[in-house]
Formats: structure tokens, C-alpha cells, sequence
């Protein structure tokens, strides 16, 4: 409030400023004029008094032609030579004569004297001069200070005060509080200050509910894998402890030991890996590195990396391709997000069965379909498959190993590069993962 009052009292100062040339010149004339005046004033005051006692001369001389319209006329002459003007009045104080007195100061004659013939009053005659400069050096100044007066009003009508609101609501966004009233003005400068706050409360409103549910998000994330952390880990602690105790005695039992051991680890080491890629995909999407490959190769590297699972279940997975599926983006990411879409592929097909992985340029765009021959969604499913930590099976159970966070972080990544993936069944049966990333441009 007190910064506001400074700039108040500053945008006044400048109003002065650039009125001061003009209040000079009026004060300065008023003291000249003044100053002349009393130089003169002797000089004035005895060229009044012999006009004056001229005018009562020619009025008293004419005492019985007052209502001759030729001696009207030459006391009219004499009243305009000596700038003054006047009342007669009869005996009985009606007016006879009485001149226009435009100008001049009514309320204050500087003559009135009674006309007597023989000691019998004939009439009353009162001499008027114009109003003096002084009174019009006034009038000016008043009305100069109250223009300032309102000009300082209007100005802090529909300047400061809009100002001072966005002012407190600027403080109030600084503190947090993004639900503020900002002023409506009809000053288009100060309209446009208006919606550019508008815009920022508005865009600070967005990015602070899209952290919050981000951050919800991210909670829920990491509180449900460390907790399907713990069934690993307990199953891991519990062999390494038998083994350490001496419960296995045999070899064979021994290497199932250490087989269980080890797929246990394999477990823990992918939902680690999805917990972390899951919580780093926004700074990933900041640091995304893109180079021109071909998704054909990722796709048989991540065949190649998965093909002992695949094995173990006799599976067979393969590679259509119809050429060279040139496209611009991380390699890394892309890998990982076909990892994740082959492995969960690879634990949802059933034993013997067949894994087709498909992809195709069609106009701008890099098509890729993976269809397997497990049991396909159901209808709540492909609402929900792309929702973090969402699994199929209604046990929730951790059976198949998968963390509910592949099938997110794959359509994550694809949307990174530009591309989107979707989730349906194949007309023969078993589940159907169709995507497409914009192909690259020819150079």
C-alpha cells in the first residue's frame, strides 16, 4: 500500500511537470500584474477618481434630462470612454436608467451619491467598475487545481486502482493461492497485463494439477511394486536359507534350490527395472536421444533376448518384415518397449504356442503388429490394459512374473516418439498389439 501511495504521489508529480509551464505563466502575468498595479496604482486611482468625477458631473448637470433619450445616449459614451456603467434612481428608488453591467463587480460600486436640489432629494446614482484582474487570476488557479483534483481521481480510478488489485493478486499467486479476482479496466494496456495473468494463473493451474497427479501417480506406483517386491524376496530368502541350513542334500534338490533362486532374482531384477524406467519417463522425455534405425533389428534383438524363455515353453516367434522400417528415436527406449510387448507376449501364450510379430512402411508411418495365441483380453481388460499396475487375472497374484507396468511404459515410450499403441483380439483368437511410429524422412 505504501509503494502504491509513492506512485501515486510520483504520477501526480509528472502531471505537474508537464503543467508547470503553464501555472508559470499564469502566476507570472498575475505578478505582473499586480507588480504594474502597484507601480502605477497612483497614477490609476487618480485617473479613476477624474473619471469618476466626470460621470457624476454629467449625471448630476443633467439632473432634469434623465429620461431624454439624447442625453441616454451621450451618458452612454461618456460610461463606455471610462469603462464603466451605472444605475439612477429616483426619489423614490426606482431605477430610470441602468446600463448593462456585463462584467462587472455588482456587488461592489466604488460610488454612490444622492443628487438634492434645494435640499429635496432628486435621486440616487451608483457608478460600477469592471471586476478586477485579481478576481480572474483566481478564478483561474481554482479552476486549474481542481482539474488537478479530478484528473488525480480519474486517474486513480482506472489506472492505480486496477493496478493495485493485480499488484495483491500477484502477491496472492506468489504465495500459492491461484484462486484470485483480477480487475476488469478499459485500458487496453492494462487489459492485456490482465489476460497475460490470466494465461499464467491458468497454465500454473494445469501444471500443478498434472504434477499432482503425477505425483499420485508415482506414489501408488512405488508403494505397489515394493510390495510385490517383498513376495520375491521372501521366497528368495527362504531357499538361500535352506540351502544354508543343509536342507538340500542332494544335488538335484540343490539345483532346483538354486533354479528357483535364480528365477527369483530374474524377477526381482525386472520389476527393479520397470519401478525405475516407470519413475525416469518424464526425464527420459526431456533427455530423449534420436538416431535413424530400423525397428527390424530392435525387433530381433529383443527376440534374440527373450527366445530362452520362449524355449522353455516351446514357443515360436516370428519375424515378418517388408523391408527396411526406417524411423527416427532412442534406441534404448524403443528396445525396451519391445521387450516388454514380446515378454508379456511370451507369458500369456500358452505352452506350443506361436508369437507373429509383424512389421511394415505404409505411407508415412512405421506399422508394427504383435499377435500371439494366448486367450486374448476380455472387454474390462482392454479398457484397462495400459493403466499402470492393471492386471487380468483376478487373483492380482504375480504368477505369470509381470510387474503391471510393461504394457504402461511400451505405450509411454511409443507416444515419446511421436506414435501410439493400442490393444485388441485377433479374429482367430489371442491377443492383438498394433503400433505406429512416424516413419523417417528421406534425406
Amino acid at each position: 500500500m505504501r509503494t502504491l501511495r509513492i506512485r501515486t504521489f510520483t504520477l501526480l508529480c509528472f502531471f505537474f511537470i508537464l503543467s508547470a509551464p503553464w501555472i508559470f505563466f499564469v502566476i507570472s502575468n498575475f505578478m505582473e500584474t499586480n507588480t504594474l498595479g502597484f507601480s502605477r496604482s497612483q497614477a490609476h486611482n487618480e485617473l479613476i477618481q477624474e473619471q469618476l468625477t466626470e460621470t457624476t458631473q454629467l449625471i448630476e448637470a443633467g439632473a432634469g434630462k434623465w429620461n431624454d433619450p439624447q442625453w441616454i445616449d451621450q451618458l452612454q459614451i461618456k460610461l463606455r470612454e471610462t469603462e464603466m456603467e451605472a444605475v439612477i434612481l429616483d426619489a423614490s428608488d426606482q431605477v430610470i436608467f441602468r446600463s448593462a453591467l456585463k462584467g462587472m463587480d455588482a456587488s461592489a460600486p466604488i460610488e454612490r451619491l444622492s443628487i438634492l436640489e434645494d435640499g429635496r432629494k432628486l435621486g440616487e446614482v451608483v457608478i460600477y467598475l469592471p471586476k478586477t484582474r485579481t478576481v480572474q487570476m483566481i478564478a483561474a488557479i481554482t479552476g486549474l487545481l481542481l482539474a488537478f483534483f479530478i484528473v488525480g481521481f480519474e486517474m486513480r480510478r482506472f489506472l492505480l486502482k486496477p493496478l493495485e488489485k493485480m499488484g495483491y493478486a500477484a502477491r496472492q499467486i506468489a504465495t500459492g493461492d491461484l484462486d484470485v479476482q483480477l480487475p476488469s479496466t478499459k485500458i487496453t494496456e492494462i487489459a492485456e497485463v490482465r489476460d497475460g495473468f490470466e494465461l499464467m494463473v491458468k497454465g500454473l493451474r494445469q501444471s500443478i494439477q498434472k504434477q499432482v497427479e503425477l505425483e499420485e501417480e508415482r506414489r501408488f506406483v512405488i508403494s505397489a511394486v515394493a510390495h510385490d517386491l517383498r513376495t520375491p524376496l521372501f521366497a528368495l530368502r527362504g531357499y538361500l536359507d535352506g540351502l544354508e541350513q543343509g536342507v538340500a542334500q542332494s544335488p538335484e534338490k540343490m539345483n532346483k534350490y538354486l533354479a528357483v533362486c535364480k528365477e527369483k532374482s530374474a524377477q526381482l531384477d525386472r520389476l527393479v527395472e520397470d519401478l525405475f524406467t516407470f519413475t525416469k519417463m518424464d526425464y527420459l522425455e526431456s533427455k530423449l536421444i534420436t538416431e535413424t534405425l530400423d525397428l527390424n533389428l530392435i525387433f530381433r534383438k529383443s527376440i534374440d533376448s527373450l527366445s530362452l524363455q520362449a524355449q522353455q515353453k516351446q514357443i515360436t516367434i516370428s519375424l515378418g518384415s517388408q523391408g527396411v522400417c526406417s524411423l527416427n528415436g532412442d534406441p534404448h527406449l524403443l528396445e525396451r518397449a519391445m521387450n516388454n510387448l514380446l515378454d508379456n507376449a511370451v507369458r500369456h501364450t500358452p505352452i506350443y504356442g506361436k508369437i507373429e510379430v509383424n512389421c511394415y512402411l505404409e505411407e508415412d508411418k512405421v506399422l508394427f503388429k504383435i499377435r500371439d495365441t494366448g486367450p486374448g483380453f476380455t472387454e474390462e481388460e482392454m479398457q484397462h490394459v495400459f493403466e499402470p499396475l492393471y492386471r487380468g487375472e483376478q487373483s492380482r497374484n504375480r504368477s505369470t512374473g509381470g510387474s503391471g507396468l510393461g504394457l504402461t511404459i511400451s505405450q509411454r515410450i511409443v507416444r515419446m516418439h511421436g506414435g501410439d499403441l493400442a490393444a485388441s483380439n485377433h479374429p482367430e483368437g489371442g491377443a492383438l498389439l498394433t503400433g505406429s511410429i512416424p516413419a523417417a524422412v528421406p534425406e
